[in-house]
């Protein structure tokens, strides 16, 4: 089982800046989750004669170019996520239902985007973007396991915490930092997500914002 990850100090500012609740908790990502990742990518892989080997969660070795099926180099796959969210982290298409489902729970939740967005510099475009869908949260951005940003969220709050995200590496993080999430891996492409094993500490797999604001609504009312 991972170890608990830290939170990281740039993460721990933004954090701060959150004003104190007791509300219950969701925490959710973005990408693929509430805005589409993988049809996006994909556009811009094919437009520079690359693609994915597999549709399968992971990046590096499993981009690669069309003509040979040579999976790119670690380095190269970051440099390329890199300028794919320079290029279009301001234009993303929302995941159907998303804006309306997590709009309804924040009569009875809070809600905190936590999402690894390369590059700084883009957040405040994807405050925008997201807020002109009807998406008004705080976002905080980070780099790598966000197992510590949550349990740093969670701390204090004595009601439920859901942790929303697409990423088997995020949720195993989060399972290891705070065991009581409960954890929803939402994978909105459907490639993907059938290609996804849940592990034991998933609480709900599936890619429907509507069976997802169920779920959380339910888990509020047997815990009241």
């Amino acid at each position: 089982m991972p170890e608990p990850t830290p939170v990281l100090p740039e993460v721990l500012a933004q954090i701060r800046t959150l004003p104190p609740s007791d509300r219950p908790l969701v925490i959710c990502d973005v990408d693929e989750v509430i805005l589409h990742l993988i049809a996006h990518l994909e556009d811009y892989l094919h437009q520079r004669d690359l693609k994915f080997l597999k549709h399968e969660y992971r990046f590096t070795g499993n981009i690669a170019r069309r003509e040979d099926d040579v999976p790119l180099q670690a380095d190269e796959v970051r440099q390329h996520l890199i300028w794919f969210f320079d290029e279009v982290s301001h234009e993303q298409d929302m995941v159907p239902g998303a804006s309306a489902a997590l709009n309804d729970l924040a009569q009875g939740w809070d809600i905190v985007l936590l999402t690894n967005l390369p590059g700084g510099h883009n957040k405040p475009r994807r405050e925008r973007l997201l807020a002109g869908m009807g998406i008004p949260y705080p976002v905080l951005t980070n780099s790598g396991p966000k197992g510590g940003a949550v349990a740093v969220l969670a701390a204090n709050r004595p009601g439920p915490v859901v942790f929303i995200d697409d990423s088997p590496t995020n949720h195993k993080s989060v399972n290891a930092s705070l065991p009581s999430a409960a954890q929803i891996q939402f994978i909105a492409d459907p490639r993907f997500r059938a290609a996804v094993e849940p592990e034991a500490h998933i609480d709900l797999l599936t890619g429907d914002w509507q069976e997802t604001a169920v779920f959380i609504d339910n888990l509020l009312r047997s815990r009241a």
